[in-house]
């Protein structure tokens, strides 16, 4: 089992992809869960067609995006720690920091880091940053710098990448932040798109809705609220599953020949990908106070080979092996923010009023 969730045994396979369905149940033997959801909006359910012509129901508990950062956090030292876990120790990164002099490191304070910031390493608080070198503040924003060594040409007032020049993105991300490839990037004003490696979905079959209800008291009658009653929507279902969709021929399309990254840079990305899900799925899946999960067993289907069935625990990569093995260039980027750039305050509107600002009239109607 281990040999087939080999990432160079993957990659050779000539699969085009690797698909794993973890089912997950509610501890403690309960029915409801709780799905992400908006006000006004709720919980998403749709109707799927079924081959044998009837529809089921189907809650999106988190979505591709939303399930994207859970696996990015599971990279971090805890909830609240923004540093990478130990068994991460030398994966290139960019963090975003901060102070009022570049050249003293004891100053510096970290703003964000390319696992905590949405955008990864496309993200503003990059690109409009000063890469550090050795202590000192590279003149030029890092988006100029990454413009340069992608191969860009400027035409007008766009840039355009001609083809060869790919090669020379897959590159430069991979030795910045090989994360990005994993869950995606995109540089919008560069028409630069590179789609997820990692696809992942968590999703409740035969959902139904469980609508309940909640007051909140105001016992000293201090809030402008008063005491109202609100509703709450959780859900029960027949099956829980999260699905990992892993893209192998995008994986193998990063590097040809001499050319992109090599084969041990892409069995990296893969090996990456796959502790991601492991290491997710052997955490307590807890992302809500009312969602509280547990993996039982995963699926796994590659290809036209027979499914095969893993314990929850079995997704077990030495990750430390492939870092090594990439031969990274870049550990930890740091990029450099001005306190003075970083926090100014917002420009308020003709009109706009502060929080708490009410007119006369409004306060007494």
């Amino acid at each position: 089992m281990k040999a087939a969730l080999e990432p160079n045994a993957l990659l050779e396979s000539g699969a085009h992809r690797l698909v794993l369905r973890a089912t997950l149940t509610p501890v403690a033997g309960l029915d409801r869960f709780q799905p992400a959801g908006f006000p006004e909006i709720g919980h998403v359910i749709y109707d799927a067609p079924r081959s044998d012509g009837r529809t089921e129901k189907v809650c999106i508990i988190d979505s591709a995006p939303s399930m994207a950062n859970h696996l990015e956090t599971v990279c971090l030292n805890g909830p609240h720690d923004p540093s990478l876990s130990p068994a991460l120790a030398k994966l290139p990164y960019l963090r975003c920091v901060t102070g009022t002099n570049p050249k003293n490191a004891s100053t510096h304070e970290l703003v964000v880091t390319s696992f905590t910031e949405g955008h990864r390493l496309a993200s503003s608080y990059f690109l409009e940053g000063f890469r550090l070198e050795r202590g000192d503040k590279v003149e030029r924003r890092f988006a100029e710098e990454l413009h340069e060594r992608f191969g860009l040409r400027k035409v007008a007032k766009k840039s355009h990448l001609l083809p060869d020049g790919w090669w020379n993105v897959f590159e430069t991300v991979f030795q910045y932040d090989p994360n990005s490839l994993v869950h995606g990037i995109f540089f919008p004003k560069w028409q630069i798109r590179i789609p997820r490696l990692l696809t992942a979905v968590h999703e409740a079959f035969g959902a139904m809705r469980v609508a309940t209800s909640g007051v909140k008291f105001d016992r000293l009658g201090k809030s402008t609220s008063g005491q109202p009653i609100f509703a709450k929507d959780e859900e029960t279902a027949a099956a829980i599953r999260a699905t990992f969709v892993l893209d192998l021929g995008l994986a193998r399309s990063f590097g040809r020949e001499a050319r992109g990254l090599n084969d041990k840079q892409k069995a990296l990305l893969i090996a990456l990908a796959l502790w991601k899900i492991g290491a997710l799925l052997r955490a307590p899946f807890r992302y809500r106070s009312g969602c509280d999960l547990e993996c039982k067993e995963i699926e796994m289907e590659l290809g036209s080979a027979k499914k095969m069935t893993l314990a929850p625990d079995g997704l077990s990569i030495e990750i430390g092996k492939y870092i090594k093995d990439a031969r990274f260039k870049n550990g930890i980027t740091d990029v450099f923010w001005p306190q003075t750039e970083l926090f100014t305050e917002a420009v308020k509107d003709e009109g706009e009023q502060d929080a708490g600002e009410v007119e006369e009239d409004e306060a007494s109607e």
